[in-house]
């Protein structure tokens, strides 16, 4: 039988060569909103539109979204590696991350980072404990893509334990 703390670690190490975009995953509304960087995020279905987003049990995000029943996931442009820093951790849970950033409230209330090549505002329609983890399942009540100079923006991607930028032409 195989050690399971190698195969986490064995797991680990294959999931750093899984490229991804980044994004910002928020709830809240008014003064009290907090979000967290995500690479866990994936279209589910176009009818209805759902997503689906992986949050850590232990956060405070987590926290929030339970409470509050819904989200907003913001997707990162390439040059919002410092607003994803904020939101990895460079600001503590405990802080406000919202501090300095600019956002605007969704339709359901939650944070949209402003000059994001999309968002998707969702209520959560499931959700399931995974390990440490929970799935939440969001339908889309509303989603919008940048019609300023960011519309022909590139995507933050990660790989690799670092932040990557598209070379080609979209």
């Amino acid at each position: 039988m195989s050690d399971p703390n190698s195969i986490e670690q064995a797991a680990r190490m294959g999931m750093r060569y899984w490229a991804s975009g980044v994004g910002i995953a928020a709830t809240g509304s008014g003064a009290k909103v907090h979000g967290m960087t995500i690479s866990s995020f994936t279209s589910l279905s176009l009818e209805p539109p759902r997503i689906l987003i992986s949050l850590d049990n232990r956060t405070r995000t987590h926290e929030m979204l339970q409470e509050s029943q819904s989200f907003a996931v913001t997707l990162l442009n390439s040059e919002q590696v410092e607003i994803s820093r904020i939101f990895a951790g460079q600001v503590k849970e405990t802080e406000d991350r919202f501090a300095g950033v600019e956002w605007e409230p969704s339709v359901s209330g939650n944070p949209i980072i402003s000059g994001g090549l999309a968002y998707f505002d969702c209520k959560v329609v499931e959700s399931f404990p995974q390990g440490q983890q929970t799935v939440f399942i969001g339908e889309v009540v509303d989603a919008g893509t940048p019609t300023t100079k960011f519309a022909k923006a590139k995507p933050l991607l990660y790989f690799n334990r670092d932040y990557r930028r598209i070379e080609d032409e979209a």
